[in-house]
């Protein structure tokens, strides 16, 4: 258990998680803390990313809250030097902002056909989605050159290779989300650099909240699962504390699934 506890140790290394103020973010945040990094927890609301940097505290982990909008070029500039300058050289950068619809939280006006929508309606999934993660690993990238070493782990969605309806502007920001991913891993290896996505499917967060406590919404979505379940924060954190630690050294440039059998992919 010690040797696998080390390997997956990222022990005094940096961490940028965005979007880590609640769900899947939070518990990457947490996990990475606890296996000793040093954590910049970014949210848009900053009153959430203040309450993951005090659980972490609370068993000794060492985490900051940055409230940024990774939309913007500059607000990401920002939060880059400010990890340098708290915590030093930023070493991990895990992209996990993300939203389905045109505010930070809402997802229903997404949920519509896709010939009745406008480019109004797709500008904020595209800003979040794929102009976040492009912002970010800019930035991230830049000091990781420099250092030549990082990790860069990217979360997207299985809509971006399955196709779900309604879903077009929010499927095609993740699947391009993937190749930016991989680009980056092709140009950055040289420089000690690493890229790689999470592709996950129906997630127990509190943006799911209100669907899955609909019990025929949950009995739908169980169908088409074979482990018969949804996915949970911890479930994703676990394969990002794998690909962001040194057990992964050798991987780049790859889509790992998190999704309990919802699509299968060779």
């Amino acid at each position: 258990m010690d040797r696998v506890e080390n390997i997956l140790s990222v022990a005094e290394r940096v961490a940028v998680v965005t979007g880590a103020g609640q769900g899947v973010g939070r518990q990457v945040a947490i996990h990475l803390a606890s296996h000793g990094a040093s954590v910049v927890v970014n949210d848009f609301f900053a009153d959430r990313a203040q309450e993951v940097v005090a659980e972490i505290a609370s068993f000794g982990g060492s985490a900051i809250a940055y409230q940024a909008d990774v939309t913007s070029f500059e607000e990401t500039a920002a939060m880059m030097e400010a990890a340098n300058a708290q915590f030093g050289s930023v070493d991990i950068l895990v992209n996990n902002a993300g939203n389905m619809g045109p505010t930070p939280l809402d997802a229903s006006e997404a949920m519509k056909p896709f010939w009745t929508t406008t480019p109004e309606d797709w500008e904020r999934t595209l800003r979040v989605n794929l102009y976040g993660v492009l912002n970010c690993t800019r930035h991230a990238v830049g000091h990781m050159v420099e250092q030549r070493r990082g990790n860069i782990v990217t979360i997207i969605s299985e809509a971006s290779r399955y196709g779900d309806p309604n879903m077009e502007a929010y499927a095609g920001a993740k699947a391009g989300a993937a190749g930016v991913m991989r680009s980056v891993a092709r140009e950055c290896a040289r420089h000690g650099i690493r890229a790689n996505c999470v592709a996950i499917a129906a997630t127990r967060t509190p943006a799911t909240a209100e669907a899955f406590a609909n019990e025929d919404v949950m009995k739908a979505t169980l169908r088409m699962y074979p482990l018969r379940r949804v996915g949970e924060p911890d479930d994703v954190a676990n394969m990002v504390l794998l690909l962001a630690s040194d057990a992964s050294s050798f991987v780049t440039g790859q889509v790992y699934s998190v999704n309990g059998g919802f699509l299968f992919t060779l």
